[in-house]
């Protein structure tokens, strides 16, 4: 019986995922990828300050789509040829990002705040004052 690549000249040597050589990605690619995480989280950025519903689980998952995407871009080429054609599209998306860490630290304080009222509410109406050793000076709150 012949060998199955011997009776097959023309096609290509079956490899498998592991062993397929990943190609650098085309520069344009690599903007796109840089573009789509930029709309991104500009979009997260507006739906934090602006929804109230925003589903940040949605939009987390998008982003890390996409930056996986951009790691598999990337692979097989060099990250400094990568930075100098690329350099324009990074420092807008930094700049994004960093609105959008303002944003998102606005919200975890304003949860914070909301999460504080709620508690202290909470244990205003579980005790009456009578019994409490907070209200004997003995604990601190």
């Amino acid at each position: 019986m012949a060998d199955f690549s011997e009776s097959t000249p023309n096609l290509p040597v079956r490899t498998t995922a592991s062993e397929a050589p990943i190609p650098f990605a085309r520069p344009g690619n690599l903007a796109a990828i840089i573009g789509r995480i930029e709309e991104v989280v500009e979009e997260e950025t507006a739906g934090i300050r602006n929804a109230t519903n925003y589903d940040l689980k949605a939009s987390n998952a998008r982003k890390s789509r996409y930056l996986y995407e951009l790691t598999r871009a990337m692979k097989g080429g060099s990250e400094a040829e990568f930075l100098e054609q690329h350099r324009e599209g990074l420092t807008r998306l930094r700049q994004k990002l960093a609105k959008n860490e303002a944003a998102i630290l606005a919200h975890l304080s304003a949860v914070n705040e909301v999460a504080s009222l709620l508690r202290h509410a909470i244990q205003r109406a579980e005790t009456d004052g009578t019994y409490s050793a907070g209200e004997f000076g003995w604990m601190k709150a």
